[in-house]
């Protein structure tokens, strides 16, 4: 389950050791978290982290074979995830040690930066190859935060992304060695905590006004 913690002005969001899917209560957990985040006051940022093999892999498609009838809400409170996550009044750093897969490589976009690992895991939309079309919303999130060719790559083939070859496309803002993930992510933010507040958060706002609206649609998020 996600955890949160504070190291000064930066807010540490660890998402945990597994695949870290997207559980109902997981989902529950992650909400919390940005709770806290958005109601402190002052110089703040957050980053996300996890530990092992994935940064995300995903949502919980066990749970959700198992659980068809929910499957409308599950994806209005995905989105609304990755919604809170892009309009955080603070801001987000993505620390990807690990794979990020799918709906775990959204939540990464859903950042403000990203910073990846050189040597392993891979940064992949594989919806194509298990035959799962992106929601509106879900494509309006990509597109919003990748360039349009980089968009079509990835969208389009599925294509497995490592670390240097996702900073030379633009997929994440720096590719370094597995030690220095966390620390990098954590500095980024740190510099940048005082830009919390009520300017940052109407930027972001205006900027993914058309992405948000997508995200937020609750009456055909499936569309």
């Amino acid at each position: 389950m996600p955890t949160l913690e504070r190291q000064d002005d930066v807010f540490i969001l660890d998402l945990g050791d597994g695949e870290n899917r997207f559980h109902p209560d997981w989902i529950a957990a992650f909400d919390t978290a940005l709770d806290e985040v958005e109601k402190a006051e002052g110089p703040r940022a957050l980053v996300t982290v996890a530990t092992g093999k994935f940064y995300s892999n995903g949502l919980d498609l066990d749970w959700l074979s198992a659980h068809a009838e929910q499957h409308q809400d599950y994806v209005v409170s995905v989105q609304r995830v990755f919604a809170r996550l892009l309009s955080l009044p603070v801001i987000t750093v993505a620390a990807v040690q690990g794979h990020a897969f799918a709906a775990g490589a959204m939540l990464t976009l859903a950042h403000d930066f990203r910073v990846m690992r050189t040597d392993r895991g891979f940064w992949c939309l594989p919806e194509v190859d298990i035959n799962i079309p992106f929601t509106r919303g879900m494509a309006a999130l990509i597109q919003a935060r990748l360039a349009p060719q980089t968009a079509h790559e990835a969208m389009l083939t599925g294509g497995r992304y490592g670390g240097t070859d996702a900073a030379a496309a633009g997929i994440v803002d720096q590719a370094v060695a597995e030690d220095a993930v966390r620390t990098t992510a954590v500095e980024l933010a740190r510099t940048n905590a005082g830009k919390a507040g009520d300017t940052l958060a109407t930027i972001k706002d205006r900027m993914y006004a058309p992405a948000l609206a997508a995200l937020r649609d609750t009456d055909s998020p499936l569309a």
